[in-house]
């Protein structure tokens, strides 16, 4: 009788191998709300590396941590008309608590470009002030109709930061300061993930924004994920909440604001783009658990061995855990190991510690090979290095083949059907845009091409596309 996989094969259904992976890894469960999620050990020490990699480079940009309510002023929103309009629809109003209807309904923040915008105004009154550069780690809820755990769920965790600059060309700069070294270097170091920067169409731009810019990934199944976004919010919050500033000739001005974000999003990302039919796949930079030393059959030497590779590789930099839990039969230690995606294990039995050598697992190419006892350390880190790099490059040469160049509109919707596609945005324009969204496909970002930048393309420096003859539309399909 043939062996069942263990997660529904990619191919034959990939929503349900996503479920499977989120559920057998032992990352999540649905909570008890619709549309919320339980995050797991398993799954907080993924987003958890996360959080630290990206709040080490948000601090690196200038940026400090704060903390602002979860519930906000409802008046607060009808401040910014597009703003709140854009949110319209998703937000969780509380108009009753403490046993009696409130006098003014009050937010669960979507958001905090307002909040932040009430007390940037307090905060700011001299050009000595600026920039105030502010971020923080918080939750938010969106009310999400089609919920999926990590993609969209009504409750997620994320990061937000805000600025407040004196002029607008500080604001674009630190906006894409943001995009570029702090996002683009995380995805692309950490997550191993090759993601491409863009800018937002009109259509597709951040409610309040006069920019968004994105970072979009392609998924194992041909589709786009946004990663994260940066934008530019001109003057329309500093006006909305008066932040102004008086500047060296004395004379009040307008502040340009930014806001940018990114969320537990990352880490459906990471495992759509990364996983495999065997499960996850985790960066071995990122890995909470990059070496697993394992027992495979208990007796003193094994039992002393383990416990000396894992000094061993500890003193080398490896984050580094022993299974020793023998009472649990070896396969199934096993088919787990590979199911969360740890990235190498070394197996420790008594057949092969006979021969003075140990057997390393490999998670990334799949590989088992024997390696002597002394060598593991060495072995081992050689091993994470290559396979993170492997693991990028994987993801890389899945997507440049799957994107293709389209001479007309309809040549980008079929190949949106398995991939992305390169379209000149004058071939499809704001019209062409909305006639493909009716088809479930939409412009991802729109792109200039360039060869001295990775992955060929840059972000457009202007929002006038008339200037712009060799702008391009990304076209996908999304989550």
């Amino acid at each position: 009788m043939p062996k069942q996989p263990v997660v529904t094969p990619r191919a034959q259904d990939f929503p349900r191998w996503y479920q499977d992976v989120i559920a057998k890894a032992e990352l999540a469960d649905n909570g008890p709300v619709r549309g919320t999620m339980v995050i797991r050990p398993y799954g907080w020490a993924i987003w958890e590396r996360m959080q630290a990699a990206m709040d080490a480079r948000i601090k690196a940009a200038g940026a400090e941590n704060c903390y602002l309510p979860l519930f906000i002023p409802e008046s607060y929103l009808s401040r910014e008309a597009e703003h709140v309009e854009g949110f319209s629809p998703e937000l969780a109003v509380v108009t009753h608590a403490g046993g009696k209807d409130l006098e003014e309904p009050v937010v669960v923040r979507p958001t905090s470009e307002t909040v932040f915008g009430e007390f940037m105004a307090k905060w700011v009154t001299s050009h000595r002030d600026l920039p105030l550069l502010l971020n923080q780690w918080a939750n938010v809820v969106r009310w999400e109709m089609r919920p999926r755990v990590f993609l969209r769920t009504s409750e997620f965790l994320w990061q937000e930061g805000h600025t407040a600059h004196a002029t607008e060309a500080d604001a674009s700069a630190y906006a894409r300061r943001i995009l570029h070294e702090v996002y683009a270097d995380f995805m692309r170091t950490e997550l191993a993930m090759p993601v491409l920067a863009g800018r937002k169409t009109k259509r597709e731009r951040f409610a309040g924004a006069t920019n968004t810019m994105t970072l979009e990934a392609m998924m194992g199944d041909g589709k786009a994920l946004q990663m994260g976004t940066s934008h530019e919010l001109g003057q329309n919050f500093a006006r909305a909440f008066d932040i102004g500033f008086t500047d060296v000739d004395q004379q009040r001005q307008l502040a340009w604001t930014t806001s940018w974000g990114t969320s537990t999003r990352m880490v459906g990302g990471l495992i759509m783009c990364h996983g495999d039919d065997a499960g996850l796949r985790i960066p071995p930079r990122l890995a909470a658990t990059q070496a697993l030393v394992t027992i495979v059959k208990s007796a003193p030497e094994v039992d002393s061995t383990a416990a000396q590779l894992v000094s061993e590789l500890a003193a080398a930099g490896v984050r580094v855990r022993l299974d020793d839990r023998v009472d649990t039969p070896y396969g199934r230690r096993a088919v787990d190991a590979e199911l969360k995606g740890i990235p190498v294990r070394v197996e420790v039995g008594p057949r092969d510690l006979a021969d003075g050598q140990v057997t390393l697992v490999r998670r990334v190419p799949g590989s088992k090979e024997p390696v002597r006892v002394g060598e593991v350390a060495q072995q081992v880190v050689s091993a994470l290095a290559a396979d993170h790099q492997a693991l990028y490059d994987e993801a890389l040469q899945r997507r440049d083949a799957a994107t293709v160049d389209a001479g007309s509109v309809d040549e980008a919707v079929d190949a949106a059907q398995t991939g992305w596609a390169r379209l000149p945005w004058k071939l499809l324009g704001d019209e062409g845009e909305a006639r493909i969204a009716g088809q479930g496909i939409t412009v991802r970002c729109l792109v200039v091409p360039d060869a001295d930048v990775e992955g060929g393309y840059r972000v457009p420096d202007t929002d006038d596309v008339a200037v712009e003859p060799e702008l391009t539309a990304i076209v996908a399909r999304a989550y």
